[in-house]
């Protein structure tokens, strides 16, 4: 479903700032994985989600999904292919728009928009099954703007968004972050639940590592701008979180020695 061969990124080449974000990154994904990708600051996580969405082009290497080649493709070209999720609950959404409105602009995704069509009603009976699903109550208040709801309910909403078209690749960028644990364990859990019923290929970027550790079944860590661990299937289902930080130290001893 997603192919990286060989990614480069580096910021500010040629100066004292100079920064490889991302270093020689070579990646598979299944069709179905739900991969959440872990590591510190600085280790490329964000980075490696931007360069396939879009928003930096690659110094080097190819950007392949489901067989499309979209790396020479700029960022709003390969939106009709994404869903996305950002770590802040105000991006992704149209503050001063009604709930229903921001669900249309989604559902609308990659197709024509014309001054034409309005909100039907077989698209309202649409959306509000989709809201009642997510357990928020937001069904009753479709006429809400986005702006008057909590994080919780806003980041949830945004993740409707991102799925109501079923794209080829779902990002989600420390989605959760910015949310208190409670909350972030309800929109992790729909998270979950998303993924599940549509078979979404998924990348989920967090700094939580028993939540990497938790959800999906395929887990990568990254340093340095590179892959040091990439743990899958039974190996991954018995996983604590000492054992990752072990298995984190012995990789990145080896890379180090081998260069």
């Amino acid at each position: 479903m997603l192919e990286l061969r060989d990614v480069y990124k580096t910021f500010n080449a040629g100066t004292v700032n100079e920064k490889c974000a991302v270093d020689g990154v070579s990646l598979t994904l299944e069709d179905g994985d739900f991969v959440t990708v872990i590591g510190g600051n600085g280790a490329g996580k964000s980075t490696l989600l931007n360069l396939i969405a879009g928003v930096f082009p690659v110094d080097g290497g190819k950007v392949i999904l489901n067989g499309t080649d979209l790396t020479p493709l700029p960022e709003h070209r390969r939106a009709k292919y994404l869903g996305r999720v950002f770590q802040d609950p105000m991006m992704g959404t149209a503050a001063t728009m009604e709930i229903e409105e921001n669900l249309a602009l989604a559902y609308r995704r990659g197709k024509f928009r014309g001054l034409g069509h309005g909100i039907s009603n077989a698209e309202r009976k649409l959306y509000r099954e989709k809201l009642a699903a997510l357990g928020l109550g937001l069904e009753e208040r479709m006429s809400t703007k986005v702006g008057l709801l909590s994080g919780g309910q806003r980041q949830a909403l945004t993740l409707l968004m991102a799925t109501l078209q079923k794209p080829d690749l779902l990002l989600l960028d420390e989605h959760t972050a910015a949310l208190d644990p409670k909350t972030a364990d309800k929109v992790l859990q729909l998270t979950e639940e998303m993924v599940a019923r549509d078979h979404l290929t998924t990348l989920m970027v967090t700094h939580n590592m028993k939540n990497a550790i938790q959800y999906g079944n395929r887990l990568i860590m990254m340093d340095s701008g590179r892959v040091v661990v990439d743990i899958r299937g039974e190996e991954k289902k018995n996983l604590t979180v000492r054992d990752l930080l072990e298995k984190f130290h012995i990789e990145n001893d080896r890379m180090l020695l081998s260069e």
